[in-house]
């Protein structure tokens, strides 16, 4: 292969990768609100899941691990006393609350 036709597949391919990268980048930006919300959603998932899986539910606590497990980590704090639980995974933490036989478990809002 000629060096004139190597330089010409390298230009092609780099001009290829820089247009993906900025419609990679257009993408980010327009999902930005939506992307920076994520963290937060999983773990108030996981503590509303977990709260209403034990306190609404009854099921034993490794049960209701087992059913809010992701695929993402997080960690579960449960407190016996307030029937409150609080998990965090990616860097966030939320909590959940169990508020009676009528209206089951609620997410607290966020702490300052």
């Amino acid at each position: 292969m000629s060096t004139r036709k190597r330089f010409i597949q390298r230009r092609s391919f780099s001009c290829l990768a820089i247009l993906i990268l900025l419609a990679l980048m257009a993408v980010i930006w327009v999902w930005r609100v939506q992307l920076q919300a994520f963290p937060t959603i999983i773990s108030a998932y996981t503590a509303k899941e977990y709260c209403s899986c034990r306190y609404v539910m009854n099921h034993p606590a490794d049960y209701c691990e087992s059913y809010v497990k992701q695929w993402l980590p997080s960690t579960l704090t449960e407190s016996h006393s307030d029937k409150r639980i609080t998990a965090s995974g990616l860097g966030r933490e939320s909590s959940a609350q169990w508020q009676g036989a009528r209206q089951g478990c609620r997410l607290l809002p966020a702490g300052p």
